[in-house]
């Protein structure tokens, strides 16, 4: 099992940063990407940005490309989500998730259904 937990929420203004981390614990080693993924009150959970463990492969939904950088440290087996020029379309509970297995597809990356592993989630709200 792994056990992930994130940090780094909170409320900021339109136009800032925040950044949040997850720190995994468990069986890490089994662990091939991770990805943050977002919810918004009435919507579907959506992707985010997503990160391999042995190539630090990145990838980002249109949404964000440009505004967030995911990165991760192996050492500390924690991911970071950097978040900069926060818009309020942005406002969202964030979670940390992660897959075993490799996926090969871009939808299959993307879709919240392959990830094994998910945090309690952390919640980010920017301000107009």
């Amino acid at each position: 099992q792994v056990q992930l937990l994130e940090s780094g929420g909170g409320l900021v203004q339109a136009g800032g940063s925040l950044r949040l981390s997850c720190a995994a614990s468990g069986r890490t080693l089994s662990i091939n990407a991770m990805g943050w993924f977002r919810q918004a009150p009435g919507k579907e959970r959506e992707f985010v940005a997503r990160i391999t463990w042995s190539s630090s492969t990145t990838s980002y939904s249109n949404s964000v490309k440009g505004r967030f950088t995911i990165s991760g440290d192996n050492a500390k087996n924690t991911v970071y989500l950097q978040m900069n020029s926060l818009k309020p379309e942005d406002t969202a509970v964030y979670y940390c998730a992660a897959v075993k297995n490799a996926l090969y597809t871009i939808v299959a990356r993307r879709t919240p259904g392959n990830y094994d592993y998910w945090g309690q989630g952390t919640q980010v709200t920017v301000s107009s």
